[in-house]
Formats: structure tokens, sequence, C-alpha cells
């Protein structure tokens, strides 16, 4: 007589794969074995050195000595800032779009079923990696500028000055909120094109419509759209009265940045891909 075999109830499967830790080192892979990583970063690095030197060389010794006394020198210093952000944005959104393209994205869902743990592991990876780099980047280019920068031209810039070294990191953290944008945008259009295009659109539409508004609403709106209020992170002396604080106006950003994560969160299981 043979003993009746008992099976043992299947147990809950436990996979190391949707560890989050595991996820973190996953992600990092992924994206610095992405080639567009490192030209959008390296583009990011000589706008922001390059015009640096460029302002302390050429823009600032041309300067009147009323404008020098008004000037805000990490302002001036940062100025590729409105060039590296445009890498910082683009960056952001091929995150996850550049998995969109290829079709990776399906076999990324199918080993990591929990998608909502799965884009919080990107966003931690890319939120990480840019806030390294892009605080280094404006470091360099404010340490590049003051290099470069001919005796005598302008007074307080030291790091140690007040203001000064506080814009220099608030340089960083703009890029890294803004990276942050473009990633929260690429997850809910799942399109290069259209998330770069709406990132574009975000920063630089908003200014040109804000011209056609009269003065008083102008006043009260201007402070709060996109660009506006995240340059007062790395604003070291403010002129303009309407102008929101350093850390307000970063609040202010990055809630729109938020609002694009969040919102990708939310959509992201309600969807076949």
């Amino acid at each position: 007589m043979t003993a009746a075999t008992v099976l043992a109830p299947p147990s809950a499967p436990t996979t190391r794969r949707g560890d989050f830790g595991n996820l973190l080192r996953a992600e990092f892979i992924k994206l610095r074995t992405v080639r567009s990583t490192y030209w959008t970063l390296l583009i990011a690095f000589a706008a922001n050195i390059g015009f640096a030197v460029l302002a302390a060389s050429v823009i600032a010794p041309r300067l009147s000595a009323h404008d020098r006394a008004q000037v805000d020198v990490v302002q001036l210093a940062l100025a590729g800032i409105h060039l590296s952000q445009i890498a910082y944005g683009v960056l952001g959104a091929l995150v996850v779009t550049g998995e969109y393209g290829s079709g990776m994205i399906r076999a990324t869902f199918a080993a990591v079923p929990r998608r909502r743990v799965l884009l919080a592991a990107k966003a931690t990876v890319f939120t990480g990696v840019t806030l390294v780099t892009a605080t280094a980047s404006t470091f360099a280019a404010y340490l590049a500028f003051q290099a470069a920068l001919p005796a005598n031209t302008l007074s307080g810039t030291a790091l140690s000055a007040p203001g000064i070294a506080r814009a220099v990191a608030g340089g960083g953290l703009y890029l890294t909120a803004l990276g942050l944008l473009g990633f929260g945008l690429g997850v809910i259009l799942r399109s290069s094109a259209g998330a770069i295009a709406t990132v574009f659109g975000l920063l630089f539409v908003p200014p040109l419509l804000l011209d056609l508004l009269p003065g008083g609403w102008k006043n009260d709106v201007g402070p709060y759209i996109p660009m506006e209020a995240g340059n007062q992170v790395y604003v070291a002396v403010q002129h303009e009265a309407v102008a929101l604080a350093p850390w307000t106006g970063f609040a202010v950003f990055c809630a729109y940045a938020a609002v694009a994560v969040a919102t990708g969160l939310a959509v992201i299981n309600r969807r076949d891909v």
C-alpha cells in the first residue's frame, strides 16, 4: 500500500526583483548604460561652464558702474542654466519614454508588476543622479566664473558672501526639480516628443503669454509661472518687489513637478502598458 502523497500548499512567490533595493540598482544600471544620459549631462556641464566663462570674461567687464553695483553675480555666473535646463528636462523625459519607444517597458512591467514601486525606483535614481550632477555643474560653473573674472571687476563674489552658496546650490535644485517635471510628463504622455515639447511649452510659453496681460494681472500671476518661480531659488539678490522669496518660489516650482509625477503614478496602473 502506497502512502498518499500530500502536496504542500504553494507558497507565496518571493522574488528579489521586486525588492526596492534591487530595483534601485537595476534602474541605476539602466540609466548609466544609456548613451543619451552621458550626452545630456555633458551638454549641461558644457553649457553651465561655458556661459560662466563667457559672462566673466566678456559681459562683466562691460557693465557700467551702476550695473556692477546692482548685478546678481550668481544669476550672471549661472546664465548657462537657461540652456542646461533643457538638457535636464529632456533627460527626465527620456528616462521613461526611452523604454516606451524601444518596447522594453513591456518586459520591465512583466518582471516588476508593481508599476508604482517601479516608477518610484526610477524617480529616486534619477533624482539622486540629477541632484549630484546638477549641483556639481553649478558649483563648477561658479568657480569657473570666479577664475575667469578679471581682477577688481565685481565685488562680493566669494562663496562665503551672503546668499552666494545658497543660490549656487539652488541652481542644482532647480535643475533637479525640472528633470522630475520632465520625468512626470514622460510617464503621463509616454512619448519623447510629446513630453519634451510639453516641458518646453511650460517653460517658455507662459512668459510670452504674460506680456499680453494687463499690468495688475501680470504682477499677480507672473511670479507663479513655472520658470519665474523656479528661478528664484538661484537668485542671490532680489531687486523685484513682486518676485517670490527663493524658497517660496522653489516650493511653487516643485509643486508643478509633484503634480506631474503624482499624475503619472495615478494613471500608470490604468493602462495596458
